[in-house]
C-alpha cells in the first residue's frame, strides 16, 4: 500500500475522525497501524495559510480513523540532545 496513492484505498470509507493521534479504540499509536494513507489531494488550508491533510490509519485492531495532519502532536525527533 502506497501511503501517498492518489486513490484512496477502499478501507478508509469506514473511518472514524479522532481529534487524538490515537487509535479511537484500543489508544495505538499511529506506528502500529497495518496500513496508513494520507489524503494529498485535497489539502485543507488553515487561517494562517498553512496546509493540512487527512490522515488515515488502518489500526491492528481493525478499527480505521483519521485526524488532521495538524493535530499530530509534536515530536522532539531531530533536535540535540542536552549534555
Amino acid at each position: 500500500m502506497d501511503a501517498f496513492s492518489p486513490i484512496p484505498p477502499n478501507w478508509t470509507e469506514s473511518a472514524v475522525h479522532t481529534t487524538q493521534f490515537c487509535c479511537p479504540r484500543c489508544g495505538a499509536e499511529t506506528s502500529k497501524a497495518q496500513s496508513v494513507w494520507i489524503n494529498r489531494r485535497s489539502p485543507v488550508y488553515t487561517e494562517n495559510h498553512r496546509r493540512k491533510w487527512q490522515e488515515f490509519y488502518h489500526c491492528e485492531c481493525s478499527t480505521v480513523w483519521w485526524a488532521w495532519s495538524s493535530d499530530r502532536p509534536v515530536t522532539n525527533l531531530g533536535q540535540a540532545e542536552e549534555e
